[in-house]
């Protein structure tokens, strides 16, 4: 015989339920966009309006805030604001975007996460965190990055040469510092030994970081380097995708944004930028 459900759920049962994190649901209670009761100080949820709710207009059939989430990229970034797509965006590395998006903070995560057991870029961790979510991992770019450096700068021709420089690192949960980290530990380098200087945030803040001496090299994108007149040493190229939600894409922000990117002037700007390789741009790499 089994038990009958509980006329009210706490905040760990609806955490559980709905697959977030409790500091959400407080959130979602905070806005009033579920059904709640308070009790003695505590949060109860109705359980029978709570199901109504997700099977209505609730946590399940709600997109997310049009939000772009994750790892910097100079390409998306012109692209989201050239569109017209009204997305706004929270650049704050791969691995934080990836959490926010599976916490349903955004529409859309840029990742390049590479998969320390040799497979695809992004698609491992992606399936880790999204497994039957409505979502889509999508092509977005190939991307070349290397080491970026001030002309008449001190040199490197390989990783093991940022030994002897000051390095403009990322954020800890970034796809780029996880990258160096690999790659540091690949060349026999423990990269607490490297001498850094302040934390960058994005691309352009690293590449911004060596045009103007506050470092001497940073692991970076060779479309930053461009932009600021930089020198650049190509170590490898990756692959720059968007996560989104499915329900999402179908709505004006992302699609405005797909439109944009497949006409002359994306591609333009890509190539003015150098180091991107668009083949198969939006297609699917992965689907939850």
């Amino acid at each position: 015989m089994t038990d009958p459900e509980p006329e009210f759920l706490t905040v760990p049962e609806l955490a559980s339920l709905l697959r977030i994190k409790e500091r959400k649901v407080y959130d979602l209670a905070a806005n009033g966009r579920v059904p709640v009761s308070r009790a003695t100080g505590k949060l109860l949820f109705p359980a029978r309006e709570v199901r109504d709710w997700i099977a209505g207009t609730g946590a399940a059939a709600a997109t997310p805030p049009p939000i772009v989430l994750g790892s910097h990229d100079p390409l998306v970034d012109w692209a989201i604001r050239e569109s017209g797509s009204g997305l706004a965006t929270y650049f704050d590395g791969s691995s934080d975007g990836l959490d926010r998006f599976a916490q349903g903070e955004g529409v859309a995560a840029g990742l390049h996460l590479r998969d320390p057991m040799g497979g695809a870029w992004n698609v491992g961790p992606v399936a880790a965190a999204c497994a039957g979510r409505p979502a889509a991992l999508l092509s977005f770019a190939g991307r070349r990055r290397g080491l970026v450096l001030r002309p008449g700068g001190p040199r490197a021709e390989t990783v093991a040469d940022l030994a002897g420089l000051r390095v403009a690192p990322r954020q800890p949960g970034s796809g780029t510092a996880a990258l160096l980290d690999a790659l540091l530990a690949g060349a026999g380098l423990d990269p607490a030994g490297l001498t850094l200087s302040a934390t960058a945030r994005t691309e352009t803040d690293a590449a911004e970081a060596v045009a103007r001496g506050a470092a001497d090299a940073t692991l970076g994108l060779e479309g930053a380097a461009r932009a600021f007149g930089l020198d650049f040493v190509p170590v490898l190229t990756e692959r720059y995708d968007l996560l989104v939600d499915r329900r999402a894409w179908f709505e004006p922000g992302l699609q405005a944004l797909a439109a944009f990117c497949r006409g002359p002037a994306f591609a333009a700007r890509a190539a003015a930028l150098g180091g991107y390789d668009l083949e198969g741009l939006w297609d699917v790499c992965w689907n939850g």
